[in-house]
C-alpha cells in the first residue's frame, strides 16, 4: 500500500463524515457541556464564597445555603459528565461500524491485482487491530479534548477574575509545558505509525502461517516460521518501546512541572496574603482552580497519547480507502441489449503482463468463440491459460489487443456486467463455513428447489442428500469435512446455479476416488453439452470434446485444431498429453484420433 501524506486536521474531518450521521447525540453531548463548565466553574467561586464573606468573618448567615449549591453543584456536574461521555461513546462507536463497514465494502472492491501485492493477514489489521485502536482512543480521545479544553479556557478566565499575578506565575511554568509537548506529539506519531506497520506484517505473517500450518508441520519447519515471526515480532516490540518511552516522558514531565506550578504558587501566594493583596479565600479558590485545570492537563499526556495512536490507525485506514477502484463504465441501452445473452468472444493479439516491468504471460493472442462452442487451453504451468480466463471475467485489466464480447470491448463493459454473463469453475476451491445449501447459491438468492436443480445438473445431489442434514449439513474448515472431489461438486454446482451462457472452466488436477472421478466427468460432460464453454483441461475427455483446441506454451498459442488434427500433427500437443491426467493409455487415444 502506497504513502499518504495527511495530516491531523484532515484525518479528524474525514473521520467528521462518519460522525454526520450522528449528529443528534453530539449535539445532546454539547448540550450537557455548558451545565459539565458551569458546575465546575461554580465550585471554587462558592468556595471563595463561603471563606470570604463567611468562615473569615464568623457569619453564618445563608452558610447552608451555599453549602447546598456547593452539593448541587456536584450534582450536576456528574449528570452533566455522564450525558456527554454516554452520547460521546456511542456516537464514536457507531461512527467505527460504520467505518468498518465501508473499509470492508472497499476491500471486497479492489481488484485482484492489489491482493497480489498486499497480503491478506495485513488488511485484516486495518479491518482488526486499527479499528481497536480507534475505538479505544478516537472515539473519546479527541472529543474528550474538546471539552477538557473548553473546561480550562474557562477555568484560567476565571484563575485571572480572581488574580492576574498568582494567574502570570501559572503562564510562565506552562510554557515550556506547551513546547516540549510540540516536540514529543511529533515522535509519539512516528513511533506509532512504526508500531502500527510493524504489527501489520506481523498479523500478515502469522495469519500465513496458520493457513499453511499442515504444510509448516509436514516439512518439519516449524524452528524456521518462528524464527522469522520473532524477528517480526521484535520489530513490532523496539517500537512499542521507543512509544512507551516518548509516552512515559511527557507524562512525567507534566505531573512534574504540575507539582513545581502548585508549590510556587502556595508560596508566591502566601506571600500575597501577608501584605493584604489577596485573602485566603481566594489562595484556596485558586489553588482548587488550578487543581481542576491540572486535572485535564496531566489527563492531556496520556490523552495524547491516546490521540496519536487513533491518528496513526486512522491515516493507516485511509492509506487502504485510498487504493483505487475499477472504473465501472456506463452502457448505452443499445449496449444492453447487445449484452442480453452470449454470442461471441473474440481475443485479437492480446497482449498482458501482471508487472509493469515484468514478462508478458500473453503474446498476441488470438482466437474466437461462438455460441455452442466448447474451447479446450492446453499447456504446462505458467503458459497463460489461466491468464486467459482471468482476463475474460475481469480480474485483471489493462491488457494491449482487443477483446470483444458481443463486439463490444471488453474494457469498456462493467465487471459486474460481465460476471452476470459468466460463470467460473475454479480449480480452487473455497467453502465458507455455512450450509452446503448456502455454499451453492453464494451470492444468489435461490429456492431450495433451484439450489437443488444446480446440484443435479452436477451430479452432486446424490452425495449432498447422503450427508447428515443433506443441504444443511454444515462444512467446516473449507470443506475438510468433505472430500476433495465433493468439494469440487459443490463448486461445480455453485456455477450451475448462476444462469450464465459462457462458462470458464478450470479442470482440478487433484486425485479423487473413481466414484467421484465419474461424477466429475459426468458433470464436465453435461456443462459440455449445455453450455459454451472455454475450458483449462487436464483430461483427455475433456480435450477430445472440445470443437478448438488451444496448445498454449511460454504464453503464446503455437498449435490449434481438434483432437485428430493435432494427433496427426505429432508436435508439442503429443507431447503434452503423456503428462495430463487421462482415462485412458495415450495409444488409445492415438487410436481415436486415427
Amino acid at each position: 500500500m502506497a504513502k499518504l501524506k495527511t495530516t491531523d486536521l484532515k484525518l479528524f474531518k474525514f473521520f467528521l463524515t462518519f460522525v454526520k450521521p450522528y449528529k443528534g447525540w453530539v449535539w445532546l453531548a454539547l448540550l450537557a457541556m455548558p451545565f459539565a463548565i458551569g458546575s465546575t466553574l461554580a465550585m471554587p467561586w462558592l468556595i471563595v464564597k463561603v471563606i470570604d464573606e463567611k468562615l473569615s468573618h464568623h457569619d453564618l448567615t445563608g452558610f447552608w445555603g451555599l453549602i447546598g449549591l456547593m452539593a448541587l453543584s456536584v450534582l450536576v456536574g456528574y449528570f452533566a459528565d455522564g450525558v456527554y461521555t454516554y452520547s460521546l461513546q456511542r456516537t464514536g462507536q457507531k461512527s467505527i461500524a460504520d467505518l468498518r463497514i465501508a473499509v470492508f465494502r472497499h476491500c471486497l472492491a479492489l481488484p485482484r491485482s492489489f491482493y497480489d501485492h498486499n497480503p491478506v493477514g495485513k488488511v485484516l489489521s486495518r479491518l482488526t487491530s486499527d479499528m481497536e485502536a480507534l475505538g479505544e482512543s478516537l472515539a473519546m480521545g479527541v472529543l474528550n479534548l474538546i471539552s477538557d479544553f473548553v473546561k480550562t479556557l474557562g477555568l484560567f478566565f476565571f484563575l485571572l477574575y480572581l488574580s492576574w499575578k498568582l494567574t502570570l506565575v501559572v503562564v510562565v511554568i506552562l510554557l515550556p509545558v506547551w513546547g516540549v509537548t510540540v516536540v514529543l506529539k511529533k515522535k509519539l506519531r512516528q513511533t506509532f505509525n512504526e508500531a502500527r506497520e510493524a504489527l501489520a506484517e506481523a498479523t500478515a505473517y502469522l495469519a500465513e502461517c496458520l493457513i499453511g500450518i499442515k504444510t509448516v508441520q509436514l516439512f518439519a519447519a516449524e524452528e524456521k516460521v518462528l524464527t522469522q515471526f520473532n524477528r517480526k515480532n521484535f520489530r513490532f516490540l523496539q517500537a512499542q518501546n521507543r512509544n512507551n518511552t516518548y509516552d512515559a516522558l511527557l507524562y512525567s514531565l507534566i505531573e512534574g512541572l504540575t507539582s513545581v506550578a502548585m508549590a510556587a504558587l502556595i508560596w508566591y501566594g502566601a506571600g500575597l496574603i501577608l501584605v493584604g493583596v489577596v485573602s485566603i479565600g481566594v489562595l484556596v479558590g485558586f489553588i482548587n482552580t488550578l487543581n481542576r485545570i491540572f486535572v485535564p492537563i496531566r489527563e492531556f499526556a496520556q490523552q495524547l497519547a491516546m490521540i496519536q495512536r487513533a491518528f496513526s490507525a486512522l491515516e493507516q485506514v485511509m492509506v487502504l480507502l485510498s487504493e483505487p477502484l475499477p472504473q465501472e463504465n456506463r452502457l448505452s441501452e443499445a449496449q444492453e441489449r447487445q449484452l442480453g445473452g452470449f454470442e461471441s468472444l473474440v481475443f485479437d493479439q492480446v497482449s498482458f503482463g501482471y508487472g509493469k516491468a515484468g514478462e508478458l504471460a500473453l503474446k498476441k493472442v488470438s482466437f474466437s468463440l461462438e455460441k455452442g462452442q466448447r474451447v479446450a487451453l492446453v499447456g504446462a504451468t505458467g503458459s497463460g491459460k489461466s491468464t486467459i480466463l482471468r482476463l475474460i471475467y475481469k480480474a485483471y485489466e489493462g491488457y494491449q489487443g482487443s477483446i470483444r464480447l458481443n463486439g463490444i470491448e471488453l474494457s469498456t463493459i462493467p465487471r459486474s456486467k460481465m460476471l452476470a454473463l459468466t460463470s467460473l469453475m475454479q480449480q480452487d476451491v473455497y467453502l465458507f463455513n455455512e450450509p452446503v445449501g448456502f455454499n451453492i447459491a453464494l451470492g444468489l438468492e435461490l429456492s431450495p428447489e433451484a439450489i437443488r436443480e444446480a446440484a443435479q445438473a452436477v451430479n452432486a445431489d446424490p452425495f449432498i442428500e447422503a450427508l447428515p442434514g443433506g443441504y444443511d449439513f454444515k462444512i467446516t474448515d473449507n470443506g475438510k469435512n468433505l472430500s476433495s472431489g465433493q468439494a469440487q461438486l459443490v463448486s461445480f454446482a455453485r456455477s450451475m446455479a448462476k444462469p450464465a451462457d459462457l462458462v470458464l472452466l478450470d479442470e482440478a488436477t487433484s486425485s479423487v476416488d473413481s466414484i467421484t472421478e465419474e461424477a466429475i466427468q459426468k458433470a464436465t460432460t453435461r456443462i459440455f453439452e449445455t453450455k459454451t464453454v472455454i475450458a483449462i483441461a487436464h483430461r483427455l475427455s475433456t480435450i477430445e470434446h472440445s470443437d478448438l483446441i488451444l496448445v498454449m506454451k511460454g504464453g503464446e498459442i503455437i498449435e490449434r485444431g481438434t483432437h485428430p488434427e493435432l494427433l496427426a500433427q505429432r508436435g508439442y500437443y503429443e507431447q503434452l498429453l503423456n503428462h495430463l491426467t487421462q482415462e485412458q493409455p495415450l495409444e488409445e487415444a492415438k487410436a481415436l484420433g486415427s
